[in-house]
């Protein structure tokens, strides 16, 4: 029986998306397929974005004719946008040809579920929400030489935009040793790149042991590898974290800090509980012990109220910040959020004009940041190969993706590659 996966969201989903297909894997489904040739179909989905949404209704909506010739096939919906209040209800009448939806904190049960639905072939199974745990599941990993460790479940920060600590539930911090042990397993089975995930891994604390504390005994596994962590939460960002990224070369001096906005008073409604001023105090921290260190971004346009003074401030934020890129988006009102009653929600129009102003000033920092790589050598960890291009291709410690040309098989180590050319964020050279 072979099965496939549709992810939608971020990096957190992709791993929680190989957790899944290791239950499969468990369940007597020996490999991953074009959809067609499917024996199950999951949808592990996201509702953060309205956008995210739209596309999982399309895809699952397009399975209709195939669900039809396809007597046998499965289709199971999983992920936030199912734990969403209402939703799970929603995707069984809109989409009846559905047979499992479960909710993030129910992924370890989907090998029962489909048993449970092969003896009740009429019926959708549902589980009732319950709160987040750790579960068993072993992840069939498929990003090699990268591997994704969870270390929380859930949020606590309730900003007014987000509809994540509705969905995944309040925060739960991994056993420290638990997640020591899943690293040193990972990098002796031959992982090049750690990245520690969770919503907001500054707050990461398992009885003695903080964020940075658990960031120091990571590093000090031994083995050539690197380590990354995301995401970080401004508010809980501290010298002590920067002190560890300092002290060990495997940690990637890359930081994602989400700032959302670069003004105060739009700081201040979405709760994100620290303003302007504090978040650039914390990127001059971070420069002042860490020159080289560089900083990637979220940027929210069109958050109810936003006036065009406080549009200009997340511009001028770019320039002040000097970001190595940053993820921007529209703000979407997502159902059961604070900020979705707010008044003075912003036109559709002007926030595509806002969002494009701001997609320029950001391209245009991230193209003057990689013209800064031409003539360097750097060090790169191959992660594939582009067959449409004919290079292989893998990042440096900043963020980078370098392509260049190999007769050998590169991926899995680690090279030396001269830039000879730049293009957006992605790098070209010759290796060394």
């Amino acid at each position: 029986m072979k099965y496939h996966i549709v992810t939608y969201g971020c990096q957190m989903n992709v791993h929680e998306s190989e957790k899944i297909a290791g239950l499969l894997r468990s369940a007597g489904y020996s490999e991953e397929a074009p959809v067609e040739e499917a024996d199950i179909v999951v949808f592990n989905t996201c509702c953060i974005r309205e956008n995210a949404e739209n596309h999982a209704f399309g895809n699952i909506g397009a399975l209709k004719k195939l669900k039809r010739q396809k007597k046998g096939m499965l289709i199971a919906v999983g992920g936030c946008m199912a734990q969403e209040a209402g939703k799970a209800e929603l995707l069984v009448r809109k989409f009846p040809f559905i047979d499992i939806v479960f909710g993030t904190h129910n992924v370890a049960e989907l090998p029962s579920l489909i048993e449970r639905k092969r003896r009740e072939k009429k019926v959708v199974s549902l589980l009732p929400d319950r709160a987040a745990t750790e579960d068993g599941a072993e992840a069939y990993r498929t990003s090699y030489p990268n591997a994704w460790v969870n270390i929380t479940y859930g949020c606590n920060n309730f900003c007014t935009y987000c509809i994540v600590p509705y969905v995944r539930g309040r925060e739960k911090s991994r056993s420290a040793d638990r997640i020591i042990e899943e690293v040193r397993a990972l990098v002796a089975a031959g992982y090049k790149e750690i990245t520690l995930l969770g919503q907001n891994v500054n707050s990461y604390r398992d009885g003695e042991t903080d964020f940075p504390a658990l960031l120091d005994r990571v590093a000090s596994v031994d083995g050539k590898f690197r380590v990354r962590f995301m995401t970080s939460h401004p508010k809980d960002f501290s010298a002590r974290l920067v002190e560890v990224m300092k002290k060990h070369d495997k940690i990637c001096n890359l930081l994602h800090l989400p700032a959302q906005s670069g003004s105060s008073r739009i700081l201040s409604l979405m709760n994100r509980r620290y303003t302007r001023e504090q978040y650039l105090e914390k990127v001059a921290l971070l420069r002042r012990e860490i020159p080289e260190a560089e900083i990637t971004t979220d940027l929210i346009v069109g958050f109810p109220t936003e006036t065009e003074e406080d549009f200009a401030g997340t511009l001028s934020l770019v320039e002040e910040a000097d970001f190595s890129s940053a993820f921007t988006f529209v703000y979407s009102p997502r159902t059961g959020t604070k900020a979705a009653t707010m008044e003075g929600q912003i036109p559709e129009e002007v926030s595509k004009e806002r969002i494009a102003r701001l997609i320029g000033r950001v391209n245009e920092n991230t193209r003057r940041k990689s013209e800064r790589y031409v003539g360097k050598t750097i060090e790169i960890l191959c992660e594939d190969f582009d067959a449409k291009k004919g290079l292989y291709l893998g990042r440096e410690p900043l963020g980078r993706m370098g392509y260049f040309a190999s007769a050998e098989n590169c991926v899995g180590k680690f090279v030396q590659m001269k830039v000879t050319r730049a293009n957006g964020v992605s790098l070209y050279g010759e290796l060394i």
